[in-house]
């Protein structure tokens, strides 16, 4: 059995790793309402935008980046991965991870050459400790992302897919990050957000394949679609819409990744507590059993002490 002294310490370090715990899911609970209504309060302006795609995708006259590939030829692809900066948020980074991996091999299994994007610190770690080439890379507040970091991301990505393929351009943007769905179910999901196409959709996780955008198919196929005129032009008014349609989707997709870090490092944190107190417990229990048995070894050798001396005497 270890020694009182040994449990003591164990015992002080456990209490005080699980204050910090505590500390920090406490943290986590007060900024989870305010990261939720934000990503809630996107919402409409980024389904808004979205709508209007797809009414535009629904013309099939239309040739332009944002509905259809420029070179098919063009086998590069862009993977924008959303970690998080901060640790002690459970297997919220790692989960992310394995998906980008996933879909990366997926991705070469095709015949395609992804190239890597990642933003967050932990990511960026990871992939720089492995030697593994890294695209572009953006760190700082994954759990309060800003207007201004969403705009720098959409303008690299997009400048990437609007090269020509010979400037080392990719064909098609990919993003994975992990949707919000209430404090206790977070999913990782896989989002192919450029080409816009007319597709079926598919359901996540069902046969491996990565849902697309776009307008599902299978609604209504007597659906009028809307006519439009452009004005100025097709191209000047895609061109306008292409930019705003990038940086809103990606901005949403921060932000419910943002809720989604935040209430996996609560329940991460409630989790550790948990086990914190638990083992505290255990601890002291086997201390109790330690100052238990340090007692009885010691009456016993009173009292053979005392029959010694009562046999002498005698």
């Amino acid at each position: 059995m270890a020694s009182q002294l040994a449990l003591k310490s164990r015992i002080n370090s456990t209490t005080s790793l699980g204050k910090i715990f505590n500390a920090q899911e406490m943290i986590a609970s007060s900024h989870i309402a305010k990261a939720r209504n934000v990503a809630l309060n996107a919402k409409p302006y980024a389904d808004a935008i979205f709508d209007a795609v797809q009414a535009l995708a629904a013309h099939s006259d239309i040739d332009h980046p944002i509905i259809k590939t420029k070179d098919p030829k063009n086998a590069r692809v862009a993977v924008l991965a959303l970690t998080a900066d901060r640790g002690m948020a459970g297997a919220y980074t790692s989960s992310i991870i394995r998906e980008t991996e996933s879909l990366i091999g997926r991705l070469e299994s095709e015949g395609k050459r992804p190239e890597l994007y990642v933003y967050g610190r932990r990511g960026v770690s990871f992939y720089k400790y492995r030697g593994l080439n890294v695209a572009g890379t953006w760190e700082g507040d994954s759990d309060h992302p800003g207007v201004e970091v969403a705009e720098e991301i959409s303008k690299t990505l997009l400048g990437a897919y609007m090269k020509a393929a010979k400037d080392g351009g990719v064909c098609e943007l990919y993003i994975v990050f992990t949707e919000f769905i209430n404090m206790v179910v977070q999913k990782q999901r896989v989002l192919r957000m450029l080409p816009i196409e007319l597709v079926r959709q598919t359901p996540m996780g069902g046969d491996g394949e990565v849902p697309q955008e776009g307008i599902d198919a299978s609604s209504d196929p007597n659906q009028v679609v809307p006519l439009y005129a452009f004005e100025p032009s097709v191209d000047e008014v895609l061109d306008a819409v292409l930019p705003k349609y990038v940086q809103s989707r990606i901005h949403e997709c921060l932000l419910t990744a943002a809720a989604s870090e935040t209430a996996s490092r609560q329940n991460a944190m409630h989790t550790a507590t948990d086990n914190a107190n638990n083992l505290i417990d255990d601890l002291t229990r086997k201390l109790n059993a330690s100052r238990q048995a340090a007692i009885t070894q010691e009456l016993t050798e009173i009292i053979g002490s005392a029959d010694a001396l009562n046999k002498e005497e005698e």
